[in-house]
């Protein structure tokens, strides 16, 4: 019998027989086997209702009726599955929801085999673990969506917004019966489940205990083959390398899936990142805010654990609104100046400019560029004026030192000094030691002869182990369409040699307009002479002649004349600003890569 219904009550019941002992009458078949009459002569008010259940766009008009105990009730939910969704009813016994028998009805419902492993998340795809099914039931409105090991994925965007249509709007959980009490009859037997952005709070402000994280990596990489030699590697390098951090990560985040299911929940990654950076101090990045960002970062999502779970949740959706952080946009990020020199505005700063093209004087040079800086600054900020900087100040292609000058404006005299007198002593020596880690080539075994001075080497000493940090910075792909290019491709963008006596003009207009680079006159690159800084097919000569000094002003370049780095050496550049110079360390967007190395080298021991 078909007809037009509509909700008219939370509960749908039907008594049975007032004597409930077994030898009285029998069950009385399911409103979902087959389609009930009314009994003749019964009483129907309290009993049956009108529903209108709208399925998969099927309207299906039915009497329906639930079977209950004296002491249960059954509640019916909406199930989606791949697009369909259907009522379902849920069992109940001794007062409890029954996970494991909804899931069989769900199985006959969708048609579904019973060998079908099944997962069941809520509307805002937080998976249901069985331990908390009734009490979820009991406490708030809910829909489910039913996830098969096959799809690995709830297919469709569906929240609860997406179900305050006709057929569900009415629509809430039966929660009384004669002889139970309402869960909402105290705040005792109430629970209030936390959203997920309430969740992601609660992590942010308080993360997991350091004790269970550590116990917990260590329990995982034991009870798997191999894990034990991640620890002696350890143990002997006081870090890991690149294959044995893959193999402990890898290892990690397939515990992770055994144990939490395909999706994780936050707490459970941050779990397993602290407990990384816990049982392995070494491996902690001490400029992140937590140290265990390059592992998983729960407000950007990513980290080596986060890209394991992507590929191994290849079809996945996102369930998680991830809260976005506003990174700084390095050197084109408008500064703030350091320095008090009066600055000149008008007549007067055009006058200024005016001199400065004329004198022969280097002091008067500097000292109306000084004046002239905020000027300068505000040309960089205007996309119409900042390509043509170098035709109002061509001061810069023939007087050395005006690169510094404006840095220290910038950042003042400290930062100014940082790389000249970290490198040499206390970061080179550590990158040439970890390259010697890295898998065999014919380019690195180059540079490291190069470091050495031997006559074997290909590169000035300097500018090798310059080269050597970018092979620990690799370029890396920036998406799908773009290709990723070589680390010997990537060095041809930080720095090119030219011999002496070839015209520089010529090699320039070669070269096309790209960012700016290291430009390095020589007889042999073992042996070069002198260094330019080479920006829209201009030259600008560096004020010390030497590799290191000459990358310095390289470096600050791109922050005095606001341009960005290449994008190849976005991960190189990033290190050095961060972790050398100390520039906006926690405010500009880093690669977990660039975290890890920064780990590495400032708790390596020579």
């Amino acid at each position: 019998m078909d007809a037009q219904l509509t909700i008219d009550q939370q509960a749908v019941t039907s008594p049975r027989s007032r004597d409930n002992s077994p030898q009285h009458g029998t069950h009385s078949p399911s409103p979902w086997e087959l389609d009930l009459k009314p009994p003749v002569g019964a009483d129907l008010s309290p009993l049956f209702l009108d529903v209108n259940c709208d399925v998969g766009g099927l309207t299906k008009a039915a009497n329906l009726a639930a079977v209950t105990e004296e002491n249960a009730i059954e509640m019916l939910v909406p199930v989606r599955h791949k697009g369909l969704s259907k009522w379902v009813r849920v069992p109940k016994a001794d007062d409890v929801y029954s996970y494991y028998e909804f899931i069989q009805e769900v199985l006959e419902k969708f048609n579904l085999p019973e060998s079908t492993t099944l997962t069941l998340k809520d509307a805002s795809g937080v998976e249901v673990d069985p331990d908390i099914f009734d009490e979820l039931l009991k406490s708030t409105q809910v829909s489910f969506q039913a996830v098969t090991e096959e799809c690995n994925s709830v297919e469709d965007s569906y929240s609860e917004a997406s179900l305050s249509d006709a057929s569900f709007s009415e629509w809430s959980p039966s929660r009384a019966s004669a002889s139970s009490p309402s869960p909402s009859s105290g705040s005792d037997s109430t629970t209030i489940l936390e959203t997920t952005k309430a969740r992601k709070k609660q992590l942010a402000e308080g993360p997991p205990d350091s004790t269970t994280a550590r116990e917990t990596v260590k329990t995982a990489l034991l009870s798997k083959p191999g894990g034990d030699e991640i620890f002696k590697e350890y143990d002997q390098r006081k870090c890991l390398s690149d294959s044995t951090r893959r193999k402990m990560v890898n290892t990690l985040v397939a515990d992770m899936v055994e144990t939490h299911g395909r999706v994780p929940p936050v707490n459970a990654r941050i779990l397993y990142a602290l407990g990384i950076i816990t049982m392995f101090p070494n491996l902690r990045d001490p400029e992140s805010k937590n140290g265990y960002e390059h592992f998983y970062d729960y407000q950007s999502g990513s980290g080596y654990l986060a890209w394991r779970l992507k590929t191994v949740q290849r079809n996945s959706k996102e369930n998680l609104k991830r809260v976005k952080t506003t990174f700084l946009e390095g050197p084109k990020s408008p500064r703030q100046m350091r320095s008090s020199v009066q600055q000149l505005s008008g007549d007067e700063c055009k006058e200024a400019m005016s001199m400065m093209r004329h004198s022969a004087d280097s002091k008067v040079v500097k000292e109306k560029m000084m004046a002239t800086f905020q000027h300068r600054q505000k040309m960089l900020q205007d996309p119409a004026a900042a390509s043509s900087v170098l035709d109002h100040f061509p001061r810069f292609l023939d007087t050395p030192g005006l690169i510094d000058q404006d840095f220290i404006m910038l950042f003042g005299e400290e930062v100014s000094g940082k790389f000249l007198s970290k490198w040499p002593t206390f970061f080179k020596p550590r990158v040439v030691a970890e390259c010697k880690n890295l898998p065999a080539s014919a380019h690195v075994s180059e540079l490291l002869l190069s470091v050495q001075d031997s006559d074997d080497g290909a590169w000035d000493s300097e500018i090798a182990s310059l080269l050597l940090l970018l092979h620990l910075l690799p370029p890396t792909c920036k998406g799908r369409k773009t290709s990723k290019i070589s680390t010997s491709d990537a060095v041809n963008l930080l720095v090119k040699f030219v011999k002496v006596g070839q015209s520089l003009e010529t090699f320039l207009q070669n070269t096309g307009p790209i960012q700016p680079f290291l430009l390095c006159v020589g007889e042999r690159k073992r042996c070069l002479q002198n260094f330019y800084i080479a920006m829209d097919q201009k030259v600008i000569p560096c004020s010390t002649q030497t590799g290191v000094a000459a990358f310095d002003e390289l470096f600050k370049a791109h922050f005095v004349f606001s341009v960005s780095y290449d994008e190849a050496l976005q991960s190189f550049f990033t290190f050095i600003q961060t972790t050398v110079y100390g520039i906006d360390s926690g405010n500009v967007k880093e690669s977990p890569r660039v975290k890890e190395i920064r780990a590495r080298l400032l708790h390596s021991e020579l």
